[in-house]
């Protein structure tokens, strides 16, 4: 497998947000499979793309990088032996060692927005210049195709929310056009049970979001449900402008989901 195509499996990896290992020989000695620079692509399920050397050495690199993705998530650098003598040799007898490095590629935080108005559109491109895997929810075809976004959806928001595997690394931004929308997708959210993004946000006036909460809370939707919600959205720093409101909002979803106070 070439290096072209193992990056663009590599690029579809981070397109649909699922971890893997990067697994490189970095370095050999004595009778080895193959040359330093080899490469393959390690996925949670055992999955592998390229090939590192084959065999039980490559089953055991497998191992390691499913592992990483389960501990520590950061690079691992590790020899194998590939010789009968070594206590720590799994029976190859090709009578050297590999050296290989494990480079976890772990998704970026995403975002996903509700509303592709002028803030949303803000918001998007903002986010998508700082790494972040971008989705615009909106039902307005027109307005979708002028949105910096890695996927969009047409359709009701929470027709999205309910079907949505949602991640802790996650942020739903609810920023569109009218009262009536932003509270339905609210409602979405706190009625999913499986609904456990790191980050809800509702932007609007106080007097908005009082009516909204106290509306839902009439649905059945407990008072506590609502400590999670940050509302009105964003920083108060007297962000006027749609890409103001968009830095302010960005900003305070980062400090929640990296767990630092702004």
């Amino acid at each position: 497998m070439t290096d072209e195509t193992l990056l663009t499996h590599l690029l579809e990896a981070r397109q649909r947000r699922e971890p893997c290992v990067l697994a490189t020989v970095a370095a050999i000695k004595g009778s080895v499979p193959r040359e330093p620079g080899a490469k393959a692509l390690i996925f949670s399920d055992g999955r592998i793309h390229g090939t590192i050397g084959g065999g039980k050495f490559e089953s055991l690199v497998i191992t390691d990088a499913q592992s990483l993705l389960q501990t520590q998530k950061t690079p691992l650098l590790k020899t194998y032996p590939l010789h009968e003598k070594s206590p720590d040799s799994f029976g190859a007898i090709c009578g050297g060692e590999v050296t290989v490095l494990l480079e976890p590629q772990l998704p970026r935080e995403a975002l996903i927005i509700f509303g592709a108005g002028h803030c949303g559109e803000a918001l998007a491109k903002l986010a998508r210049a700082c790494g972040w895997h971008i989705t615009v929810i909106d039902d307005r075809p027109d307005l979708l195709a002028r949105c910096d976004a890695h996927q969009i959806h047409q359709g009701p928001a929470p027709d999205f929310i309910n079907a949505h595997p949602w991640q802790p690394d996650e942020a739903l931004v609810l920023v569109s056009r009218n009262y009536q929308l932003d509270r339905d997708a609210l409602a979405a959210a706190l009625k999913n049970p499986h609904f456990n993004a790191g980050y809800l946000g509702m932007i609007g006036s106080r007097k908005k979001v009082t009516s909204v909460f106290e509306e839902l809370q009439s649905q059945g939707i407990p008072k506590t449900a609502f400590e999670k919600v940050h509302a009105p959205i964003g920083l108060d720093i007297q962000a006027d402008t749609p890409t103001e409101i968009a830095i302010s909002i960005l900003a305070q979803i980062m400090s929640v989901l990296r767990k630092r106070e702004a």
